[in-house]
């Protein structure tokens, strides 16, 4: 491979140091990737009253009726937020009797009452079946009625979710409540609001369509919506941000004059030592800065505890999954290939790599971005294996709650509008992959064993290992009428029998699949299970004739139940289930239409989980 030029050389180091100071003057302010937008603003007198932010690292802060959170995250479509209370100062602490590693749970209620914020059903249900599994171990209540009251009745934590159930003493129980509530609270809260019942989001389209930057009237006590005129307004902020960006140029070339002859060499010594055949193939596919980090094969195996296999999380078909604790102290899933899987190459070293599953996983993952799809942290390439590092998510898969050893005991926290709100969850995250990534990505193993639960019972979908692009040839038109052909793969039960018909790929294939997830949310069996008839034993053949039959009532599951308006979301689930596993794909609806029926759904549905069914206290607010 020859060398390229110093001139080159000088200009890739060039635009890589200008494109760090492009994101360092447009990234202050995480989450977000730019200027904060509106709702959100951490300028004085602008944006929403109630959203405004404390810019900091790693993350920033909102204040919310006196309590102070940080800012995990923010999903524009759905309106949600992610929120953490920051952990108790020591002086706080004194005002406590929680142990010192209880840090996050407040000294108080988290009350967001008049305020545009309400805590998300699915948070609030996860926490109405909350108990403790044996009588618990109590402090002086005289001394502590705080801890006694979050230890006897978690929901007090969260105000406004309701009184819970005492018929579910049981269920959802905990060896040790605070601790499992310090846990959750570190994980985030997820939060809503509601833009079509306040009225600076009307005004605030009228203002930005006139070109102006929405605020209020800090100084005024009812806090006004006043619409800005972004000339009158910016003028001289913008000269003071264009010379500072000046001045800081120039640095910038006087630093870049003076390394320049040291980068270049230590380049020059980069291309003299051995260079990952993985690496080459991913950097051919995708540019190096989009690819995730390298990680060194000791580390993980390290934090992996050399593969202990205690540590295992699962087996697959693609590989064995470790939980593992990197050098930083963060939590991963380690997923080891297994060796026999895919394509190999090997390069003139003797090291091997995997193009099917490995590569392919990689450059998908590297090249998605969504809270509910498993984020790629890292891959090992190495002679002695091939790793892939992902999110950690501490609460199994689907598949445990409706079918694991555990399941009796985890389906009392699926309640019906937990199932609504992680098929939603689903059919978002499918949404994004079909519709909102250039070229389209079909997951091509949907399933309920590679959907993965948090212990807020939010959902991330994952195993990429089969996913495919779906780049189409110039005589396709567009995604809807666009295919792949190859060879079908996918799991057995979730298989559309279209593709496997015809080996010809397209999103509806995903459409399938997610039907055959919906039924079993609503059923709570298997997608395939040997021991039904065989008419039966595939789980969509069994539901799709009750439903013709008009006998939908006998594959409900039964922690469901029939009665209340429980029933009226399940018919309607089961109904989009029929048409999503509809054998011509061209009957099938798309994903986009999948997510706005589920809505529909979820808000026909309102308070369908004050019946018997969910164990939910009569006065939740469900939406």
């Amino acid at each position: 491979m020859p060398s390229p030029s110093p001139s080159l050389t000088l200009l890739a180091i060039l635009l890589s140091f200008f494109i760090h100071l492009v994101q360092s003057l447009t990234s202050s302010c995480p989450p977000f990737s730019s200027k904060p937008l509106f709702p959100f603003s951490s300028l004085p007198g602008h944006g929403h009253p109630s959203f405004h932010l404390r810019c900091s690292s790693p993350h920033s802060l909102l204040s919310i009726n006196g309590l102070s959170f940080s800012l995990l995250s923010f999903n524009a479509t759905s309106s949600t937020l992610l929120l953490s209370p920051l952990p108790l100062t020591l002086n706080e602490s004194t005002h406590t009797c929680f142990s010192p590693r209880f840090s996050f749970i407040p000294t108080r209620s988290i009350n967001f009452s008049a305020s545009p914020f309400r805590i998300s059903d699915g948070y609030c249900s996860t926490l109405s079946v909350l108990r403790p599994c044996s009588p618990p171990r109590l402090p002086n209540c005289s001394h502590c009625p705080w801890d006694c009251n979050l230890i006897k009745r978690p929901l007090h934590l969260l105000h406004g979710c309701g009184v819970e159930r005492r018929s579910v003493s049981k269920q959802g129980c905990q060896g040790e409540v605070l601790e499992y509530l310090d846990r959750i609270l570190r994980l985030g809260i997820e939060v809503e609001w509601d833009t079509d019942q306040d009225p600076y989001f009307v005004k605030c389209k009228d203002c930005e369509a006139r070109n102006g930057d929405c605020g209020f009237n800090s100084s005024d006590p009812d806090r006004h919506f006043i619409c800005y005129h972004t000339q009158t307004r910016y003028s001289f902020p913008n000269k003071i941000a264009i010379l500072f960006s000046v001045f800081a140029l120039i640095c910038l070339f006087l630093v870049i004059a003076v390394t320049t002859v040291f980068l270049r060499s230590r380049w020059l010594r980069s291309l003299a030592s051995e260079v990952d055949p993985t690496a080459q193939f991913l950097s051919r596919h995708r540019s190096p800065n989009l690819l995730p980090p390298v990680f060194p094969y000791e580390e993980l195996e390290s934090s992996t505890n050399r593969f202990d296999p205690k540590r295992k999380l699962g087996d697959g078909g693609f590989g064995s999954v470790y939980l593992g604790q990197l050098n930083d102290g963060r939590l991963v899933a380690v997923k080891y290939l297994h060796k026999h899987h895919g394509a190999v190459a090997t390069a003139p070293s003797g090291r091997a790599f995997f193009t099917k599953s490995f590569c392919n996983e990689i450059l998908i993952l590297s090249s998605i971005n969504h809270p509910n799809l498993v984020r790629l942290h890292g891959y090992c390439s190495d002679p002695r294996g091939l790793i892939l590092v992902y999110d950690y998510v501490p609460n199994g898969t689907l598949a445990d709650h409706l079918h694991g050893a555990k399941s009796s005991y985890r389906k009392g926290s699926l309640t019906w509008q937990v199932r609504i709100d992680i098929a939603l969850q689903i059919a978002m995250a499918m949404e994004y992959l079909h519709f909102s990534v250039a070229p389209p990505i079909v997951h091509r193993d949907i399933t309920s064993s590679n959907i993965f639960v948090e212990i807020d019972m939010r959902i991330k979908v994952g195993d990429f290992g089969l996913s495919r692009l779906l780049v189409f040839s110039d005589t396709t038109s567009s995604s809807s009428s666009g295919y792949v052909c190859t060879g079908p793969q996918g799991t057995p039960g979730y298989l559309d029998p279209d593709y496997h018909r015809s080996f010809r790929l397209t999103e509806k294939s995903d459409v399938y699949s997610f039907g055959v997830v919906l039924l079993e949310l609503i059923s709570g069996l298997k997608a395939v299970d040997q021991s039904r008839e065989r008419r039966e034993m595939a789980l969509a053949d069994l539901v799709v004739s009750k439903i013709q039959m008009g006998q939908l009532h006998q594959v409900v599951d039964s922690v469901l139940g029939i009665d209340g308006e429980v029933i009226d979301g399940v018919e309607a689930v089961a109904e989009l289930a029929f048409r999503c596993v509809a054998a011509d794909k061209d009957d099938r609806p798309d994903a986009k239409e999948i997510v706005e029926e589920l809505r529909r759904i979820r808000n026909r549905t309102r308070g369908g989980d004050r019946s018997s069914i969910s164990n939910v206290g009569d006065d939740v607010d469900i939406r």
